[in-house]
């Protein structure tokens, strides 16, 4: 069993401010997880920490993306620590932040090999920047990973893509409007709905994304978990709310079988905003669901 290293993205560049002058609270995230006892019932073997530059809310002149220098920067240091844990063969269990902490992920990933990424998420974090009102990199992370956008962030390091884009899958989108999901239908990535995940079953639907993983002999592949994929009932507490999403049963029998997996390298857990969950009632059953599930699957 590969040892665990929780490592803790504290990032909120690729957000725009909640209202004028401050901040996403997303970075505060790993800290909030603490409090409410996640790396305890994980038992890391290491517990690593990188902070990103300052936050800014200026979109950059040349990609209209906001804090791209600063994305850039971090995504190098990024990258380095994921690729050493990786290489001593251990298993990042990384808490960002806000999806843009993908990008330096994405990087080691191709610095290492051939990669798949499962991209489980309430939006399909597709979008094109000419699409974009914010600027944020969030939004568009999965794009941007699989090389579409402006190569000041696609090709760090001469790395585009970090991730073939048919070797991503998009699962649990539930913000059905045809411009914003044509750009994920148009690409080669597998999309899978939240409606066309249930209509396909959830079990199907891993082992088709595991039969792929075998089938085409990648190196592994990186679990990204935006918690906005599951019920806005159950976890209001994310930027950018939508009706419906999995329900705890759901997502446990979904990532049950993901953390089986021998070819599971790493997941990362995003998007919780301590700030909208004062109480940390929302925190804490997120907390009991995920660390129950991996502590029962993991490479067992």
């Amino acid at each position: 069993m590969k040892e665990i290293t929780i490592v803790e993205f504290t990032s909120n560049l690729g957000l725009k401010e909640p209202q004028t002058g401050k901040e996403p609270g997303v970075n505060r995230l790993p800290d909030w997880l603490w409090k409410h006892n996640l790396h305890k019932a994980i038992t890391p073997k290491n517990i690593v920490r990188l902070d990103p530059p300052r936050y800014s809310n200026i979109k950059d002149p040349q990609t209209t993306i906001l804090n791209a220098d600063s994305l850039v920067t971090y995504a190098r240091e990024q990258a380095y620590l994921i690729n050493n844990l990786i290489s001593a063969n251990k298993f990042p269990f990384v808490l960002g932040g806000d999806c843009s902490i993908l990008l330096g992920t994405a990087m080691a990933l191709k610095q290492k090999g051939n990669y798949g990424l499962f991209y489980l998420d309430g939006h399909t974090d597709f979008m094109d920047v000419s699409l974009s009102e914010t600027g944020g990199t969030g939004g568009m992370i999965a794009s941007i990973v699989t090389g579409n956008g402006h190569e000041k962030l696609t090709n760090i390091l001469n790395l585009s893509p970090y991730i073939k884009e048919e070797n991503l899958w998009c699962v649990g989108n539930r913000e059905y409007d045809d411009e914003y999901e044509n750009e994920i239908r148009k690409s080669s990535a597998v999309y899978l709905s939240l409606k066309e995940l249930r209509k396909q079953g959830i079990k199907n639907s891993v082992q088709s994304f595991l039969l792929e993983v075998e089938s085409k002999k990648l190196d592994g592949f990186w679990l990204h978990i935006d918690v906005d994929v599951l019920n806005d009932s159950v976890m209001p507490c994310v930027d950018s709310r939508t009706p419906d999403g999995l329900t705890y049963d759901e997502f446990n029998e979904l990532t049950s079988y993901l953390f089986q997996s021998q070819k599971l390298s790493g997941l990362e857990i995003t998007i919780l905003d301590p700030d909208l969950d004062q109480t940390g009632e929302y925190t804490k059953e997120f907390v009991a669901n995920i660390t129950s599930t991996f502590n029962q699957n993991f490479n067992n």
